[in-house]
């Protein structure tokens, strides 16, 4: 592929991208908006998210909204429609943790309900828009340590609850897996996971010391003077995403699961769980009220 086609590989396309304001949504956007896409950027801050867009290619545009909330996330997919007729690529690249257990205004477990609950229920209010467009592609991240087992009844962390490692962050990244994986059967669209590595992202920066188990409390200094020099490439992070959203040979492919690498990667054994998937596809199409 020349530069030339590198730069016309999205072009007239549409593509939305949540959590785009900074760190690997940011770049991600910028990626896509270098190949032709008209990009919508989503934030919560109505400044931050006008800066990335002039900061980027012309024909980017910024919405914002909080999608932390079933209101929130309504409120977009209504807006969007408003403006276009047709999505041609949606990445779900928001995500987030919290510490300690805290619900949304919906009564849901804020890191689920960012994770996991978010990018379902606007798939599924997007769907129509999506099914408009030729080929169109969903691109769901996962993070953190995800493919450990997933706990049907502690989804929400009902049981227990941990802000990081071995924590309900790393349950949520892989209960967005198993939901991905059983919204690929759906008619018109194609859905894929994407792992992007480590990196020092906004949201890592924003992590307290009380979102790590004890036992790992001591070496959160160690964090925050290493992370920016180490885990600071958000656009190497951001390649498996944009791999996933605007690669020729990714076309009609539905079901797959990518690397930081961009390489296709096994399905972990907890998310080929059959019972597994249908606890938090039954989970979400529940708390979002809207099935696909």
């Amino acid at each position: 592929m020349t530069p030339g086609d590198k730069e016309t590989l999205m072009h007239g396309k549409t593509v939305l991208v949540t959590g785009s304001t900074g760190g690997i949504g940011k770049e991600t956007a910028r990626a896509l908006a270098a190949r032709g896409a008209r990009v919508i950027l989503v934030g919560r801050d109505r400044a931050r998210a006008d800066a990335a867009a002039r900061e980027l290619a012309s024909g980017t545009t910024a919405v914002t909204a909080d999608l932390s909330t079933l209101a929130g996330l309504r409120a977009l997919a209504a807006e969007v429609r408003a403006r276009h007729d047709r999505l041609d690529v949606l990445v779900n690249n928001l995500g987030g943790m919290t510490a300690p257990r805290t619900l949304t205004a919906d009564g849901v477990e804020t890191t689920f309900a960012a994770n996991v609950l978010a990018p379902y229920t606007l798939t599924c209010l997007l769907l129509p828009l999506l099914r408009a467009a030729p080929a169109a592609r969903v691109v769901n991240l996962t993070g953190g340590i995800p493919g450990g087992p997933l706990d049907p009844a502690n989804l929400q962390g009902e049981k227990r609850y941990l802000g990081w490692t071995f924590s309900q962050y790393n349950h949520a990244k892989t209960a967005v897996m198993a939901m991905s994986r059983r919204f690929a059967a759906v008619d018109g669209v194609s859905v894929n996971v994407a792992y992007p590595g480590h990196a020092y992202t906004p949201g890592n920066r924003a992590t307290t010391a009380a979102a790590f188990p004890y036992a790992y409390r001591p070496v959160v200094p160690v964090v925050r003077l290493l992370g920016p020099r180490l885990l600071n490439d958000f656009a190497k992070a951001a390649r498996s995403s944009v791999h996933l959203a605007s690669s020729p040979e990714m076309e009609g492919v539905t079901g797959v699961y990518v690397d930081a690498k961009a390489k296709r990667a096994p399905w972990p054994a907890s998310v080929l769980d059959e019972r597994a998937c249908d606890a938090v596809w039954d989970l979400c199409a529940r708390l979002g009220g809207v099935a696909p």
